[in-house]
């Protein structure tokens, strides 16, 4: 019987249930080696160090683990979010922090420390276009006529993981083409008007036998069904509410559109909170 305990402090994302977990760390060292073009052979040189309780908007950061030298941050991206340099400068200044402490070191002694590099990655695979890879830049934010020059420079890979985007990438990292072509998927039965549950239960069991990441999502299905409803409702939730916002700023002002997109925000939280305690109750009857 397959494990069906919901973590409900924070909203795990598939991305990081994939390639954020102890168990998968040969998974994370193939995502590595393809992002990087290594060639890194043992799953156990990688030290997951996601901070579990450091919550940004209800959600953690997705994946960030240490491999020799390298502090490896990788973000998931469903919607294009220019602001990530921030939100992962913000992420990054958090792992150092644990790194730090971790390891005894003394930032305001007088003799120099050594700490990981930061490597910055965020997996994009939302519907609008995006190049196959695409710098975002802190100072890309700061004020157009700034008087000054900024002292602090980060820089964030977006890649692009749709398919027919980064073949390369994908073709070298299986467990990535396999999580793209579910989500494209779930994409297309959506298209064809299947509901949201329907639409991730049908791509979960018409995922080919031979994909690595199978058995693993077959035996959490629960978990994984929650975490795709999730995902799927916030993004509609977004959209409706852009829309609805729109259209009710327009006839009657923009507070009550947001009262509008708040209620049913709520609505469809009520609906995944609904369902996990299905699931709880299923599993207390085992």
């Amino acid at each position: 019987m397959g494990d069906t305990n919901v973590n409900t402090k924070h909203k795990d994302r598939l991305f990081s249930f994939i390639f954020g977990k102890e168990k998968n760390k040969k998974w994370t060292l193939e995502l590595y080696n393809a992002v990087n073009h290594s060639d890194y052979d043992d799953p156990d040189d990688i030290e997951i160090n996601t901070i579990e309780d450091f919550l940004y908007m209800g959600m953690k950061n997705d994946v960030s683990f240490l491999l020799h030298s390298s502090l490896n941050l990788y973000e998931h991206q469903g919607t294009y979010n220019p602001n990530m340099p921030v939100r992962q400068l913000i992420y990054i200044g958090q792992l150092y922090d644990k790194y730090i402490k971790q390891n005894s070191m003394n930032i305001y002694g007088n003799s120099k420390i050594t700490v990981p590099i930061p490597k910055l990655v965020t997996f994009y695979n939302g519907t609008a276009d995006a190049d196959d890879e695409t710098d975002l830049n802190l100072s890309d934010l700061f004020p157009e006529k700034a008087v000054t020059e900024p002292d602090v420079a980060v820089r964030v890979r977006m890649l692009n993981i749709n398919h027919g985007h980064n073949k390369e990438l994908l073709d070298n990292c299986r467990p990535l083409f396999e999580y793209s072509w579910v989500i494209e998927q779930i994409r297309i039965n959506r298209r064809n008007k299947l509901p949201i549950e329907e639409s991730v239960n049908k791509a979960l069991d018409d995922m080919p036998d031979e994909f690595s990441i199978k058995a693993y999502l077959m035996e959490h299905r629960a978990e994984v069904n929650i975490m795709c409803l999730t995902e799927y409702d916030e993004a509609e939730t977004m959209n409706m509410f852009k829309e609805e916002g729109r259209q009710e700023g327009i006839k009657e002002g923009i507070k009550e559109g947001l009262q509008k997109g708040e209620a049913e925000r709520q609505r469809l939280e009520a609906e995944i909170a609904a369902l996990q305690k299905e699931i709880e109750i299923l599993k207390a009857q085992k």
